[in-house]
């Protein structure tokens, strides 16, 4: 493959995604027998197993456009279940609970330009049942307080977070009162293409966030890991 540089053989059915290359690293560690396979670009890939199992770990970069080529190129090399892990801004009300770590993601709001160019905007952007359900299981398995919903996936992380430096700055202001009002849990930018694509492509994909702010955040983006390796083993088993 021309972006991840891997090829058939080297990853397994199941994948982490997580956005940085070097939480790669970090995540490997609760992998059995992890190796790096891979490293081009921002796509840095380890394979290890998991119950017996093949399993990787993927990072998509910033931003759809390197998601969503990652996960097309991962499925070319035969994966089909896919597991976002990073970190996402927290939303509405129920998220502001210091208590939660973060959240379990059930669908996106699709307000990126890469998955418009795959398939109309009517399209939803919904996470698979049973990777949520794997992850909402590990979540309680392990004692985490995850919340469970939709998640607002942009492109410009600046205006959305500062509305007032852009020239858009009202309509940027109004987007966050109205995804707030909707009940959207949190916001990152990388989902909407990652579930889309593996929608299309009658593959399986959810994801598992941690909010930026928490105090130890590098403890809670390895919470997420714990959670979605767990969420694996479940789905190991399933799939047998």
């Amino acid at each position: 493959m021309y972006h991840i540089k891997l090829k058939k053989g080297q990853v397994g059915r199941y994948v982490l995604l997580p956005g940085d290359p070097f939480r790669t690293d970090i995540i490997a560690k609760y992998l059995d027998d992890p190796i790096l396979v891979a490293h081009n670009r921002e796509h840095k890939t380890w394979t290890g197993t998991l119950s017996g199992e093949k399993v990787s770990i993927t990072s998509t970069g910033m931003g759809c456009p390197s998601a969503a080529i990652a996960v097309e190129e991962l499925i070319a090399c035969g994966a089909d279940t896919f597991i976002r892990v990073g970190t996402a801004g927290r939303v509405n009300e129920a998220s502001q609970n210091e208590k939660m770590i973060g959240g379990i993601i059930t669908g996106a709001v699709r307000d990126e330009g890469t998955t418009k160019q795959y398939v109309p905007i009517e399209y939803p952007a919904i996470a698979d049942r049973n990777v949520v359900e794997a992850l909402v299981n590990a979540a309680k398995k392990l004692k985490y307080n995850f919340g469970e919903g939709i998640t607002y996936t942009k492109d410009s992380f600046y205006s959305h977070v500062f509305p007032d430096m852009v020239p858009l700055s009202k309509e940027a202001i109004e987007k966050k009162s109205i995804w707030s009002k909707a009940n959207i849990l949190l916001t990152e930018m990388e989902a909407s293409g990652i579930l889309v694509v593996s929608a299309l492509r009658g593959c399986r994909a959810s994801g598992i966030m941690a909010f930026s702010d928490n105090k130890d955040l590098e403890s809670s983006v390895d919470i997420t890991a714990q959670i979605a390796c767990e969420a694996i083993k479940s789905l190991i088993e399933t799939d047998k």
